[in-house]
């Protein structure tokens, strides 16, 4: 499949698992907590998960066989395919079943390990955001523009984003993540995976989050470094796999969010 086959075909995703999950939103449904028996938080998964990630696995099994695939609620297929799809059916469960639209679903991209296309699809707002790690853009109901990340390289200008505060385990992690918030100029919380496409647009600085799992970045790791961010764990290593995650428009401020991460 050509690479101009492919942004297709993932665009053929998004608005097919779009078109399973919408029926659902703002609407009764059923409900499950994935974090029953084990102690741990409260952690949501819906029939439109599972009814998107079903219908993406169906396409890309019918159309690339030869992929693998690694899903939040159905786990892995051929995971050492030389193309993985990584799918994140509905990245912001509690948003989605809040009724806020502060959720999107990820369908990312990895090639020999390395995130090399993302896409972040929000079908109530009819937003898409796509990147390839050398450019990203949106496209939406005003149309379609290139994204740019904001230069700023003092923590002190910096607007940061997290999906919660309580991700950081209690003590040193959470410590660490609070030196970096007590340094910026505002903190949001609950943006999920609208957080690093606000980066990559230029409305935000860092992003700063722990305990992500594959399928929480690979998506968005194409979108930010497509408009001119940084990725990488707080060791500065790879973000692909996950865990503890450091995000910024800026360079300069990533090496600054480091310092502060690893003291």
């Amino acid at each position: 499949m050509s690479v101009v086959d492919l942004a297709q075909f993932m665009e053929d995703l998004a608005t097919q698992s779009g078109a399973a999950i919408l029926p659902f939103f703002r609407a009764h449904f059923g409900l499950d907590d994935k974090s029953h028996g084990t102690g741990r938080a409260f952690d949501p998964v819906t029939e439109a998960d599972r009814a998107a990630e079903a219908v993406m696995r169906r396409m890309i099994k019918d159309r690339l066989p030869n992929h693998g695939i690694l899903g939040e609620e159905f786990g892995s297929e051929r995971a050492d395919a030389e193309c993985v799809w990584v799918l994140d059916p509905i990245d912001g469960t509690r948003a989605f079943i809040s009724g806020l639209p502060t959720w999107g679903t990820l369908i990312g991209l990895t090639h020999h390990g390395a995130a090399v296309r993302g896409l972040m699809h929000q079908p109530y707002l009819g937003e898409r955001f796509l990147g390839d790690g050398k450019t990203a853009s949106v496209r939406s109901p005003k149309g379609e523009r290139r994204l740019h990340t904001r230069r700023s390289e003092a923590l002190g200008d910096a607007i940061l984003a997290t999906t919660d505060p309580r991700l950081f385990a209690d003590g040193e992690e959470a410590e660490r993540f609070r030196a970096v918030e007590a340094a910026v100029k505002m903190s949001r919380y609950g943006a999920d995976c609208y957080a690093y496409c606000m980066l990559a647009a230029g409305q935000i600085d860092l992003v700063v989050e722990a305990g992500l799992k594959p399928y929480d970045i690979v998506a968005l790791i194409p979108i930010v470094e497509g408009a001119g961010g940084v990725v990488t764990t707080w060791d500065g290593g790879p973000a692909t796999g996950g865990g503890r995650i450091v995000a910024a428009g800026d360079r300069r401020l990533h090496d600054a969010a480091l310092r502060r991460l690893n003291p």
